[in-house]
């Protein structure tokens, strides 16, 4: 774990260099992936994703890792479900609230949406990087999926804050 006290600037210098370069790569990958047909929204891809990843889940709970309110899920998760992308079901354990999962149909359309993006990227890596550089971005995404799925969000205004929602995984 890194601390604040001593060598913080250092920390601070890392984590923006860290945002940008993800961004960019973001950003990259968005390029690379149009797919066919009709292709998938940022956040229909996201909860795709997150319920390839860790479905079933609740809409409060999709809209908690999303950072938005259920309302705002609402149009998304009804497009996916006509698209028979998702499928609904009362949950077994709280009769309010519905359980949703991925569909075939769901993953194949996420498969298509990042297949292309992913092909861009393992072209990337190839040409641009040794086995041994390759190799430490191994780690990196590791290291990388931990600090996501952190359960603590700090702030320089004010004390941590803890976070149960995680993060929405690698695409």
């Amino acid at each position: 774990m890194v601390d604040e006290g001593e060598g913080g600037g250092e920390v601070l210098l890392l984590a923006e260099s860290l945002r940008w370069a993800v961004s960019r790569l973001s950003s990259r990958l968005r390029a690379e992936q149009p797919g066919s047909g009709r292709p998938l929204t940022r956040l229909a891809a996201s909860v795709l994703a997150n319920l390839a990843h860790s479905g079933p889940l609740t809409a409060s709970k999709l809209a908690g890792i999303e950072g938005l309110q259920v309302q705002s899920l609402t149009r998304v998760l009804n497009e996916l479900d006509e698209l028979g992308r998702i499928r609904r079901s009362r949950s077994a354990s709280d009769a309010r609230q519905q359980d949703i999962v991925i569909t075939e149909a769901g993953r194949n359309a996420l498969l298509e949406h990042v297949r292309d993006g992913n092909a861009w990227l393992a072209a990337a890596l190839r040409h641009s990087l040794t086995d041994a550089e390759c190799g430490v971005l191994e780690i990196a995404a590791g290291l990388l999926r931990t600090v996501a799925e952190s359960p603590v969000a700090t702030d320089d205004a004010g004390p941590a804050r803890s976070r149960d929602d995680g993060a929405a995984p690698a695409l």
